[in-house]
């Protein structure tokens, strides 16, 4: 801004958003003086480079605000988990695939994790087939980002929102 500019020529937009023209910075400095204003580079990559008189305090103000309100528009991405067993009931199933449908609509993922104990570690097949039940049931509402596999005494699946 102002003596910082550093080329010999610049495009001038003044306070009021109209084009003046190439002009040397010289001028455009002095014409950012006489408005009480500064002058400001705007697009320094063009040629020639484009600046514009405003007040610098209430631009960057202004800027701030943007980056403030864009932030508060993001949606965080979590990483919900569901932990199920092998031999699950009916009824324990569906309160969780509720659970699940909640967390799908707030656009988060989910992980499915399904803990073996004891002897049902002799029988992942039955795992298997519950979480391919799962993967049916959400097939709408759900893809799959990571497969079915084990991992030690556990079975692991991730679900994403379509």
């Amino acid at each position: 801004m102002n003596e910082d500019i550093r080329v010999p020529r610049v495009l001038l937009i003044d306070q009021f958003g109209e084009k003046q023209g190439v002009m040397p910075t010289s001028a455009a400095i002095e014409a950012a003086e006489e408005a009480g204003l500064d002058l400001v580079e705007i697009v320094p990559n063009a040629d020639p480079p484009v600046c514009k008189i405003l007040d610098y305090g209430k631009f960057k103000f202004q800027e701030q605000k943007k980056k403030n309100e864009a932030r508060k528009k993001q949606k965080v991405v979590e990483l919900k988990e569901i932990k199920l067993r092998p031999n699950i009931d009916i009824h324990d199933y569906e309160v969780k695939a509720k659970s699940m449908h909640r967390f799908f609509e707030e656009g988060d993922k989910v992980k499915i994790t399904l803990r073996f104990r004891g002897r049902e570690l002799a029988h992942p097949e039955l795992g298997m087939k519950l979480l391919q039940k799962v993967k049916a049931d959400f097939e709408p509402v759900a893809k799959v980002e990571y497969e079915p596999r084990m991992e030690g005494r556990q079975m692991i699946m991730i679900l994403a929102p379509r």
